[in-house]
């Protein structure tokens, strides 16, 4: 009897710690400098830039592409330093049955170039451990990126607070002593053709987080984007503003904090601050720029939308909604007769693979159904993704802009991924804000081509992926 309680006993504490450790990490502070909203700026100078694939009238398949040619154009102009943060960073997909432009190896090709005509210059590049499979192995264009003398950062992912939990506690007790390792013997589930990799690179993935931002600084300019270096991601619809001025000074400590809890080096990042042009303490400029990154993103989005009042508009353009306080707050404004307009990615197409339309078909069914319902149109997709992310309020004399790497979803928004996003307030009769407006009323209107497909064509009313929805929403098991 003694032994039965003794092992009861061994039991109960071997499947209680877990849930203590994952309490703690539930609870724990964000990483120092995460979660950051910086001073407002006034500059004369934002730019929105855009990628888009859509069919025109002859059905034919057309794309418009800026954001890399943009970042090709800041490595050409650079004589300083650069920074560089990039999530998807490599040319994982199904070889066999997909073709894609090999965008991965052009950024590599462009920073090596780089670094060999300038030697002297500081090249970093902040990246998630995605693209090792977890530390299974090595791309090639990343250790080309090595080779050159380029300093290449992975991302400690284990310092971030941990969006699955009910998996984590339990990773971080029993299977994150394994270690890694670089055995291979297991189907690469995002190279199917290789390389191999192992348990331990599964396990790792299976705690759902990761480094999200999509950004490139210089001494000249900083670019925020929600695009990936990522070759089965070019086809993808994108946004990316890009801004110069003091926003530089905290793009660049924003980037730093993460190079701080990874072990690289930041004292190259003082360096980097005394190449940027003088800081003005200038309140002149047509246009207020703002840095936020984490949790900060969520806290504006919600400031914003609850200050929508009746006659304002609200645009959005979203890869994944799924964020509860933020639909509680859409249909708030709604109930204030505020003018949602909505473009959706339909959530069906991943890479070749296909998607049940979670989280945005029930979120979307939701909104649509609800007593003063939001406008919906999703984007029409040719197998690639809406993959943009900003929310715009047009109210009285101005528009507001946010945008960036972070979807609407709990892991992007409450301080699980690192994210980071810029929010530009500008005069309605401005080039920023026509420039904003014009691309959305294009998109919705279909001004010269198909872009967005009329809610009805794809909407879907289920039970079961509602239910899947808010239990992947709420726990943290799922990828959104």
């Amino acid at each position: 009897m003694k032994k039965r309680y003794f092992v009861l006993i061994i039991l109960a504490a071997l499947i209680l710690i877990p849930f203590v450790v994952s309490g703690v990490r539930y609870f724990m502070p964000v990483p120092a400098g995460v979660s950051f909203e910086s001073e407002e700026y006034q500059t004369d100078d934002a730019t929105f830039l855009y990628d888009l694939t859509y069919t025109n009238n002859d059905d034919a398949i057309t794309q418009e592409q800026e954001i890399f040619e943009e970042v090709y154009t800041m490595i050409g102009e650079a004589e300083e330093f650069l920074v560089i943060d990039m999530f998807l960073f490599n040319d994982d997909y199904n070889h066999e049955t997909l073709d894609f432009p090999p965008l991965s190896q052009n950024l590599t090709d462009k920073l090596t170039a780089k670094k060999s005509e300038n030697p002297d210059m500081e090249i970093i590049f902040i990246t998630d451990g995605i693209n090792t499979f977890y530390d299974t192995y090595m791309p090639p264009h990343i250790n080309e990126l090595k080779k050159a003398g380029i300093e290449v950062i992975f991302t400690d992912l284990s310092k971030l607070r941990d969006s699955n939990p009910l998996y984590s506690g339990f990773y971080r007790t029993y299977f994150q002593w394994f270690g890694t390792s670089e055995d291979q013997w297991m189907i690469n589930a995002l190279r199917p053709q290789g390389p191999e990799v192992n348990i331990r690179s599964y396990l790792t993935m299976l705690n759902f987080k990761a480094n999200h931002r999509k950004l490139i600084i210089n001494e000249k300019n900083g670019l925020v984007m929600s695009a990936n270096p990522h070759d089965a991601s070019v086809h993808h619809s994108n946004i990316a503003m890009k801004l110069n001025g003091d926003i530089l000074y905290d793009l660049l400590q924003s980037e730093r904090a993460v190079v701080n809890f990874s072990g690289g080096n930041t004292r190259v990042f003082s360096d980097f601050a005394d190449k940027l042009p003088e800081k003005t303490e200038d309140d002149e400029g047509q246009y207020t720029v703002q840095l936020i990154t984490e949790g900060k993103i969520k806290d504006n989005i919600l400031e914003m939308v609850n200050a929508a009042e009746e006659g304002d508009k609200l645009s959005v353009g979203l890869f994944y909604l799924s964020d509860r306080d933020i639909v509680e707050a859409f249909k708030a404004a709604l109930d204030r007769n505020v003018e949602m307009n909505m473009i959706l990615d339909i959530n069906q197409d991943a890479f070749g693979n296909e998607k049940n339309g979670v989280p945005n078909r029930p979120v979307a069914d939701e909104l649509t159904t609800h007593d003063n319902p939001a406008n919906i149109r999703w984007y029409k997709s040719g197998g690639e993704q809406y993959h943009a992310k900003f929310i715009m309020l047009e109210a009285e004399g101005e528009v507001i802009f946010n945008g960036g790497s972070a979807n609407f979803t709990r892991r992007n928004l409450e301080n699980y991924n690192l994210e980071t996003n810029v929010l530009v307030t500008a005069p309605a009769d401005s080039d920023f804000a026509g420039e904003i407006t014009e691309y959305f009323n294009r998109l919705w209107t279909n001004e010269d081509a198909d872009y967005t497909l009329d809610y009805e064509e794809e909407a879907e009313e289920s039970l079961m992926k509602t239910i899947l929805y808010r239990v992947q929403e709420a726990t943290g098991l799922s990828t959104f």
